[in-house]
């Protein structure tokens, strides 16, 4: 293949080729203190020698390893900078959860004094987790350049260099222990194989190999259908089987779904076929609203149960605004917390302007939950209505188009939250298929989240080192942050194949 137009504008005037603006170089990187031009990659002096981006790049490899005291500096700020966002994005979280909690506390002096104890005991647990989640990414990032160094040292960089990051990858990951060794992640572990995932169809999308077999993965509305098939498992596990899901996802359900626990109780009761048990304490939780209703135990349809006197329509618009009010505090540490880590140098330079887009991206996401908290009950309403009855099967298909909300979101997240939800909704389901019996439950396999969860790191942290093409370049910016920008672009095997 002909030389890329970068290439040849470099050589002309004495450049090594691996240091073209393709392939990010700058210029004024070539001048060292001396006023000498010498390739920052493969620390030459005359790099108008090295013709060919393979030999630059396999010079920086082999001949011109970091020094023991720049390795060690590496590890370290890998580690400190892991730290850092582990800690930042936990505690930021953290923080938000108790500043919450701290609004809610009672008048009485009893309730406060309780609240007083509770209120410690949730600080204490969200400095303890903020602490875990710091040293499990630290801990991630220092073992993931330990491991790099070490291989590349004994078996050289460019000769190791397809599979080094795997195995780093592979054996960094169980640092997730470290976020307690009785604690089960399960849902993260699935997310960041669906991550993994997305990586490797991506690659396969741009091979000539498996082309093809992966082209129905660049389906447009691919996120869409995704997330509706997530909504029609996790909305349905809230109403009929709560226990099937995280005890931390189950209370942020509880909290935005925006319903008592006895109003569930009686939807769950209808849509499985079972007599009431409860309509009386259901009556008496809307005589505590101001609400006198008088439940038909005969009903065909939950309506009442659900939503009181107010009619379907009416209670939607103002489910709606109460949602709203609950989204935002979910979404304020989302989008300023990152910003604050990723664009920490440009909030000096243009503060308004990255703020003013943090805040419409909170507005937005807000706008997000709250249509698709309010949608799920409008649609299991709209269906219970039409066709007069209320079973398990219509659970499903009402809460199936909720997913559409997504459609509000940016396009460039709706696949982070899709994933995401697919992740909570695969191990609701298998935990479902578990209690019937269809799927046996491993004694032998403990921790099959840190098994997981390794797999899927090596196949992102293989990406990362050989097909970065496949990443955001947000992303990138973040891992090359906390690792270190890893050998030059045209290191990687298709770069050197062109």
């Amino acid at each position: 293949m002909p030389p890329a137009a970068g290439d040849a504008a470099a050589s002309s005037v004495g450049f090594c080729s691996c240091f073209s603006v393709e392939n990010g170089g700058s210029y004024d990187d070539y001048i060292d203190g001396s006023g000498n031009r010498g390739c920052m990659h493969c620390k030459r002096s005359d790099p108008s020698s090295s013709s060919s981006c393979y030999s630059c790049s396999s010079l920086w490899l082999d001949l011109a390893p970091f020094k023991d005291s720049e390795k060690l500096q590496r590890v370290i700020t890998a580690s400190a900078k892991g730290f850092s966002i582990g800690a930042g994005l936990k505690g930021g979280l953290a923080l938000f959860s108790v500043l919450t909690r701290l609004r809610r506390r009672q008048s009485s002096a009893s309730s406060r004094k309780f609240e007083d104890f509770s209120n410690k005991e949730a600080i204490t647990m969200a400095i303890k987790e903020t602490i875990r989640y710091g040293l499990f990414l630290g801990t991630f990032a220092g073992t993931f350049v330990s491991v790099d160094e070490i291989i590349g040292a004994l078996g050289g960089h460019r000769r190791t260099a397809r599979w080094r990051a795997l195995l780093a990858g592979l054996i960094a990951g169980p640092s997730m222990l470290l976020t307690g060794p009785n604690t089960q992640h399960t849902s993260l572990a699935i997310y960041i194989l669906m991550r993994a995932a997305v990586l490797a169809s991506r690659c396969g999308i741009n091979s000539k190999r498996f082309g093809r077999i992966c082209k129905p993965l660049t389906w447009k509305h691919g996120d869409l259908f995704l997330m509706c098939l997530s909504s029609s498992q996790i909305l349905s596990a809230y109403i009929l089987k709560q226990e099937s899901l995280p005890p931390s996802y189950k209370s942020f359900l509880n909290k935005h779904g925006g319903k008592d626990a006895v109003i569930l109780q009686g939807v769950k009761e209808i849509a499985s076929g079972l007599p009431f048990s409860n309509l009386e304490a259901i009556e008496k939780f809307y005589k505590t609203t101001g609400v006198d209703i008088k439940l038909d135990p005969e009903m065909k349809v939950p309506c009442s149960i659900v939503h009181g006197n107010q009619g379907c329509l009416t209670h939607v618009v103002s489910f709606f605004i109460q949602a709203y009010k609950r989204a935002l505090p979910v979404y304020l540490p989302v989008y300023l917390i990152p910003a604050l880590i990723v664009h920490r140098k440009g909030l000096l330079e243009r503060p308004y302007t990255i703020l003013g887009k943090g805040l419409l991206g909170t507005a937005r996401s807000s706008l997000f939950l709250s249509v698709y908290c309010s949608s799920a009950w409008m649609w299991t309403c709209f269906l219970f209505r039409i066709f007069e009855k209320c079973n398990i099967p219509m659970v499903a298909m009402g809460t199936f188009p909720t997913g559409l909300s997504l459609a509000i979101e940016k396009k460039s997240r709706r696949m982070e939250i899709s994933l995401y939800c697919l992740a909570r909704a695969i191990e609701s389901f298998c935990t479902c298929l578990a209690d019937i019996g269809y799927l046996p439950q491993s004694k032998n396999l403990k921790r099959a989240d840190v098994v997981i969860f390794s797999l899927s790191t090596a196949i992102i942290m293989h990406c990362y080192a050989q097909e970065r093409e496949v990443f955001r370049s947000k992303y990138l910016n973040v891992l090359d942050w906390v690792f270190g920008v890893p050998p030059p672009p045209c290191e990687t095997p298709r770069c050197k194949s062109s």
